[in-house]
C-alpha cells in the first residue's frame, strides 16, 4: 500500500519499521516539529520518527498543525491507500482523515474504550489495572472514539510505563501490519458505550508524591512516571525521583511522609513505602544504599 505515516515518539518508530520490512510504500512522514533540546536546549532536536524516516529515505513533513487547507492539500496530493497514526500528538481534521481512500489507521496504547486520550500507558499502571493492550482503531473525528479492527493484551505485572512502552509499540508494530495485509479480514467493532474512561495528560503536579495516599498507589505512581518525568520528594531542600521502590504492609509510628529507619522506608497513608531506585536532582540513577552512603537522611527525618 501507499502509506502516509504519522508519529513523533519513539512509541511509533516500531510501526514505521514493521511497515518498511512488509513492503509497503511509504509515501511522507509526518511528525511533530523539532523541539529545543541538546546542551541546555540550545538546539533543535528532531523528533525520533523523523530521525528514523530520514534515515530510511523516506520525505519527512514536520508541520505546526494540519488545519490550514495548505497542507490538507499537501497531503490528499500524496495519493495515500492509507493512513498510518501512532502517538503524532496533533489533530487530524476530518479533511485529513478523509485524504487516505481507506481512511486513517491508529496505534492506541491501551483496551478501548478504557483509557482513551494522552497518557493511557501510564494511567493504566497508576489506576492498578491488570492488564492493558493495544488497539488498530479506524480513527474519526472524537477523541479515540473510532471503532477497533484488531486488539491485543497483556498483563501489567509489576511493569513501568518504560518497559510497557516497548512492549506495546512492538505489539502495535505486528498488529498493524496484520491489518494491512488484509484490511477485510479485519472488520471494524464499534467500542462498547460502557467502560469509557479518559487518560489525561500527566501534569507536573502529580509527580509530586503524596505520603497521606497508600504505599500500594505510590508505587503504582512510581512505576506510572518511570522513566519520565518521574515520582520525587524533597528533602534537606534537594528533590530526590524515586524510580522503583517496594511496598511494606506495616503500618508503622511516625506519621506519614516520615523515614521511619536509617534505610529510607517512608510511612504512608497505608502501609510503608521502601525506595529502591532513585535519582538525585542532577545526578544519574543509583540505588537507595549507594545514595545514603554519601547522602544519609536519619530516621524521623519528614519528607515535602
Amino acid at each position: 500500500m501507499r502509506i502516509v505515516f504519522m508519529g513523533t515518539p519513539d512509541f511509533a518508530v516500531p510501526t514505521l519499521d514493521a511497515l518498511v520490512e512488509a513492503g509497503h510504500e511509504i509515501v511522507a512522514a509526518y511528525s511533530q516539529p523539532p523541539r529545543p533540546g541538546g546542551r541546555r536546549g540550545r538546539e533543535l532536536v528532531a523528533s525520533p520518527v523523523q530521525r528514523r524516516a530520514e534515515a530510511l529515505g523516506i520525505p519527512v513533513r514536520t508541520p505546526v498543525s494540519l488545519k490550514g487547507a495548505e497542507e490538507q492539500v499537501a497531503l490528499a496530493g500524496l495519493n495515500a491507500d492509507i493512513g498510518v497514526v501512532a502517538a503524532y500528538g496533533l489533530i487530524l481534521p476530518q479533511a485529513v482523515l478523509d485524504a487516505p481512500r481507506l481512511g486513517c489507521l491508529n496505534v492506541h496504547g491501551s483496551l478501548l474504550p478504557r483509557w482513551r486520550g494522552a497518557a493511557p500507558i501510564q494511567r493504566a499502571i497508576m489506576a492498578g489495572d491488570a492488564e492493558t493492550g493495544v488497539g488498530i482503531m479506524q480513527m474519526e473525528a472524537g477523541l479515540d472514539t473510532g471503532p477497533v479492527r484488531l486488539e491485543g493484551r497483556t498483563e501489567i505485572d509489576g511493569k513501568t510505563a518504560g518497559e510497557l512502552t516497548v512492549e506495546l509499540a512492538h505489539m502495535g508494530a505486528r498488529l498493524m501490519v496484520e491489518v494491512l495485509a488484509d484490511v477485510d479480514a479485519h472488520p471494524p467493532v464499534p467500542q462498547p458505550d460502557a467502560g469509557v474512561t479518559y487518560a489525561a495528560k500527566i501534569s507536573k503536579a502529580e509527580a509530586k508524591i503524596d505520603w497521606t495516599r497508600s504505599a500500594r498507589e505510590i508505587e503504582r505512581l512510581v512505576r506510572g512516571l518511570n522513566p519520565a518525568p518521574g515520582a520525587w520528594f524533597e528533602v534537606s531542600g534537594e528533590r530526590v525521583k524515586v524510580l522503583a521502590a517496594d511496598v511494606l504492609p506495616f503500618t508503622f509510628p511516625g506519621g506519614e511522609g516520615v523515614t521511619v529507619d536509617a534505610a529510607l522506608t517512608i510511612g504512608c497513608g497505608d502501609g510503608a513505602l521502601r525506595p529502591r531506585l532513585v535519582q538525585r536532582a542532577g545526578r544519574g540513577m543509583t540505588s537507595a544504599e549507594e545514595m545514603l552512603r554519601g547522602f544519609p537522611v536519619r530516621s524521623g527525618t519528614e519528607l515535602t
